[in-house]
């Protein structure tokens, strides 16, 4: 299940359609003995921390007829370190990498075993994936724009959410950009599939070029390039969890991936050119989240790594542990719900 897939039944049972959702109960009791359930966990606790996140360490003001939200983190000496744990968004397209490749792989085995069933499997899945995103995010943005158009018809003259509140709809920057990298998922798989280590080569060199021309030779265009090549980077590390290849490797090899993210996150971020914050500060020239920067992809491989050393205790925990479970089957539940409107309730 992705941040879309927050339909009941995907979160225990596979692609299983039921006529009506089953109980969390029920979802709890279907988990299958071998499921990585700390992808689940690392779902719930990254919308979770966003929501808290915003809640908590975004100071909202109302200033000048709008509403904003600057961070406080560069008002305090090194708060900026709690970014690179905090800031989750990175390890949360890794995790659906790891979700969507599941699901593209059970699509191509089922057309496999029935040709018939699905002749253009690739339109499928992403009208699948969009539906799930689209859904919930059009009912936000829809219901917003009802009630502007009511308030500003009884009010003649009222200024428009988008003029004062355009905050309320942060959360669908990160959805159109998942939404777009979902929807690359039958290439980006297949990519995988035939060389994975140049793929993956590959958009380590798209980033590096492409800040390269964004702030040597002043190509601010250029930052739109790398962002799409760090979240399809960071989405890409999920194929090679899914697939094996991470846990095949060793402890060893977790704790150099750990290390080669915190060493990269150190290089880029002390080069004078990227903020230490990997979130947006205040008086900051620049912000590393949008347009994304190199560092974040730095960040993906050293969140992964921390995963991976603590994953095997984690599982274990999460099996043991029914409350536990439940716990996380439930946030996945209303996690898009959660997500989407989180700012509103703000």
């Amino acid at each position: 299940m992705d941040i879309e897939a927050v339909h009941t039944h995907e979160v225990a049972s596979g692609d299983r359609s039921p006529t009506a959702p089953p109980s969390v109960d029920a979802m709890v009791d279907a988990t299958p003995a071998d499921r990585d359930r700390v992808v689940d966990l690392i779902r719930g606790l990254s919308i979770g921390v966003v929501v808290l996140w915003h809640w908590t360490l975004s100071v909202t003001d109302w200033s000048g007829g709008s509403l904003s939200m600057p961070n406080p983190i560069g008002e305090a000496s090194g708060l900026w370190l709690l970014t690179w744990i905090f800031q989750v968004m990175p390890l949360f397209f890794v995790v659906g990498g790891f979700s969507n490749l599941a699901g593209w792989t059970s699509m191509l085995e089922r057309r496999a075993v029935d040709p018939g069933r699905d002749r253009r499997p690739g339109r499928s899945f992403v009208w699948s994936r969009a539906k799930r995103l689209g859904l919930p995010a059009g009912a936000m943005l829809g219901t917003w724009v009802l009630l502007d158009v009511a308030i500003r018809l009884v009010r003649p003259g009222t200024p428009s959410v988008f003029s004062w509140g355009i905050v309320v709809f942060v959360p669908l920057w990160f959805l159109g950009v998942y939404g777009i990298v979902t929807s690359l998922v039958p290439l980006t798989a297949r990519l995988h599939a035939t060389a994975p280590t140049t793929t993956l080569t590959g958009m380590i060199a798209i980033i590096a070029l492409a800040d390269t021309v964004r702030f040597g030779a002043g190509v601010h265009a250029a930052g739109y390039v790398t962002t799409a090549g760090v979240w399809l980077f960071a989405h890409q590390l999920g194929y090679w969890w899914r697939d094996g290849t991470l846990d095949s490797a060793g402890r060893d090899s977790h704790v150099a991936l750990t290390v080669l993210g915190m060493v990269g996150l150190v290089v880029t971020t002390n080069t004078g050119i990227y903020p230490r914050s990997t979130v947006a500060v205040e008086g900051e020239w620049l912000s590393n989240m949008f347009p994304t920067t190199a560092p974040i992809a730095c960040l993906a491989v050293f969140q992964l790594g921390l995963v991976f050393l603590v994953r095997p205790a984690a599982n274990r925990w999460l099996a043991r542990s029914r409350r536990a479970w439940r716990t996380v089957v439930t946030v996945n539940a209303v996690a898009m719900t959660v997500f989407c409107w989180h700012m509103t309730a703000l």
